[in-house]
């Protein structure tokens, strides 16, 4: 039945790499833009939120979120993507790629602005309303990653197909940078119109004095700047045929897969109905068979852990950034800066970071995956990024007190690694590893799998810098 397949799969697997291979990394990676903008965001404004709704004018210090808050407020939307990591993959091999991917965006687009339209009359009622919608907008993200792996793995040919998938994962670190810098540039219009001392009468700083009102618009444009990347990639999204590879593989109709991919690709493939009625009888099995277990069980566990195990450490040193970066002096400490100049101090760092530690890892990945392998990326991805936490754990006191540069070189390199290594790696492998019928489902899981470390550090690990106490005394 192999050769069978052969006939049909040949003309998507060996086509020359053309401009609409192109077109389809931008229209996916722009999702997975909006997906880490929409994810990141949420840290360079999280200490803003305490100051404008837990501020207590009996405290001399500033407002802070409660621990359960914050870790609700930055957490909320991996769980909501989880969840929509298994319902979309499911669907996506279901109904097909293309009839949920734009469902998708359309809840990105909504959430993201309803996210800074936060109403309630106490801060408990706005942090409620926050949290709904940054789980329903994690939803629609969820079904962001099956979708655009697949969907990308389906366009590609043989010769790039691992490129080209991490080259729409790559679309994260750009995501990134710009959470950093429109949260950068937009606290700096706030100070420059809003600006105050931070100080009393007496020239004594005072929390009243050092968040202005004003900066609550500031944490809503923020959110809210989420939605427009995913407005302006509807359009094209709906404009993509169904992947030929699922339309003759799956829907077993060679005709329309030729007709789809000949609007887009110049690439041929012949009416094979009946070889491929055939294919499809014999690779009936369930996804949870005997004979799936057969073939590819060892595949979806390796695949779910290590992006489990990945994402504990990922997501913790990213949300994780807006304490860590006080306590290593490149923001000053809340309790001598007013509340825009923090979020700026805090942006600013963050950008810095992605600019020159995670931003390039991505691309190493994209340049180099065909030529290292997935498997030396991925192992040597993993070995760096632990040499350096070990580093920065062993030495933290020190590097804390004395050598702070040092300190944000290490912790750069860790994403760098991360990203030139497990974090890219483990979204190209699902989408090549599994066979088309449930190659959505697949990479469903072992994103969920991801997720779910990711809550993890959101809801465990992030609750070691919170408690008021000096960071390195928690370990």
């Amino acid at each position: 039945m192999s050769q069978e397949k052969l006939s049909v799969l040949d003309a998507l697997d060996n086509a020359r790499t053309q401009w609409y291979h192109v077109t389809a990394i931008v229209i996916a990676g722009m999702g997975f833009f909006t997906d880490a903008y929409d994810l990141f965001c949420i840290s360079a404004v999280s200490k803003l939120l305490g100051r404008l709704y837990y501020f207590d004018p009996q405290s001399p210090k500033p407002g802070k979120l409660p621990t359960n808050v914050n870790n609700a407020v930055t957490g909320v939307a991996l769980v909501g993507t989880l969840a929509g990591q298994l319902v979309f993959g499911w669907l996506g091999d279901k109904l097909g790629r293309k009839k949920v991917y734009g469902i998708t965006l359309i809840m990105m687009v909504i959430c993201a602005i309803c996210s800074g339209l936060s109403f309630g009359s106490s801060s408990h009622s706005v942090m409620g309303t926050l949290c709904f919608f940054r789980f329903w907008l994690g939803f629609g993200i969820g079904g962001d990653y099956p979708l655009s792996a697949t969907i990308m793995s389906e366009y590609a040919n043989k010769k790039t197909r691992g490129a080209f998938i991490a080259a729409v994962f790559a679309m994260q670190g750009v995501g990134i940078i710009f959470a950093g810098l429109v949260s950068m540039i937009f606290s700096r219009i706030f100070l420059a119109v809003y600006a105050a001392p931070p100080y009393n009468e007496d020239k004594v700083f005072s929390p009243l004095f050092s968040t202005q009102p004003e900066a609550d618009y500031l944490w809503r444009i923020v959110l809210m700047i989420g939605a427009l990347p995913a407005i302006l990639t509807y359009y094209w999204r709906m404009k993509m045929p169904e992947t030929g590879r699922y339309t003759a593989m799956i829907e077993g109709n060679a005709k329309q897969a030729a007709a789809d991919m000949g609007r887009v690709l110049e690439i041929e493939i012949h009416d094979e109905q009946d070889k491929l009625a055939q294919y499809k009888a014999a690779n009936s099995y369930p996804l949870m068979s005997m004979e799936f277990l057969r073939r590819h069980g060892l595949h979806l566990l390796g695949t779910s852990t290590t992006w489990f195990l990945l994402d504990i450490a990922f997501y913790s040193q990213n949300l994780t950034q807006k304490d860590i970066f006080p306590a290593i002096h490149l923001v000053k400490s809340d309790t001598h800066v007013n509340a825009l100049r923090e979020v700026f101090e805090t942006a600013r760092a963050m950008f810095v970071i992605a600019l020159c530690g995670t931003f390039p890892g991505y691309w190493f990945t994209v340049f180099l995956i065909e030529k290292l392998g997935r498997f030396k990326i991925q192992l040597g991805g993993f070995f760096m990024m632990s040499v350096f936490m070990l580093i920065i754990g062993l030495k933290y006191d020190y590097l804390k007190s004395h050598n702070g540069t040092l300190f944000a070189v290490l912790y750069g390199l860790t994403f760098f690694f991360a990203n030139f290594g497990p974090n890219s790696t483990t979204f190209v492998l699902p989408a090549e590893l599994f066979p088309t019928r449930v190659r959505s489902t697949c990479h469903a899981i072992s994103a969920a799998s991801g997720k779910a470390g990711a809550i993890i550090g959101a809801f465990g690990i992030q609750t070691y810098t919170l408690d008021g106490e000096d960071f390195s005394s928690r370990f």
